[in-house]
């Protein structure tokens, strides 16, 4: 094993509830991931620019430009576009996912609530890594 402390993986949470960004601070935390929040999607483009972050969760339903108009900025974003983007939302129509993993391909869907075995599995699956608690 390496002596080497671990990068922390850097994960942007953009959700208009700040108690559900504290609430994925504190799933993540002790899972490798430093979390970053933003209530409000200007707010949220503008910590992805700055802080280059590994993965983002993009909360859909926001007051001022909803999760889909932040999405559509960072694909037209050269930096931006390749960020890997889950989904969190209370939308739980099938249309809606559908709509996300195959017309706009976002990485994954997850539907509020969640549980936290159901968040760590879903951004390990997307960030290509093994999920530790299953081996």
């Amino acid at each position: 094993m390496s002596d080497q402390p671990q990068k922390l993986r850097k994960v942007v949470c953009i959700e208009d509830d700040a108690a559900m960004i504290d609430l994925v601070k504190l799933i993540l935390k002790n899972r490798g991931f430093e979390v970053l929040g933003a209530t409000r999607g200007p707010e949220g483009l503008e910590l992805i620019a700055s802080e280059k972050p590994d993965l983002v969760l993009l909360d859909l339903m926001m007051p001022d430009m909803d999760g889909w108009d932040v999405y559509q900025r960072m694909k037209a974003d050269d930096y931006m576009k390749t960020l890997p983007v889950i989904v969190v939302t209370a939308k739980a129509q099938q249309i809606d996912k559908v709509l996300g993993l195959n017309i706009a391909k976002v990485q994954d869907y997850i539907t509020k609530p969640f549980s936290p075995a159901d968040l760590v599995k879903s951004i390990n699956r997307v960030l290509g890594e093994s999920d530790e608690s299953a081996s």
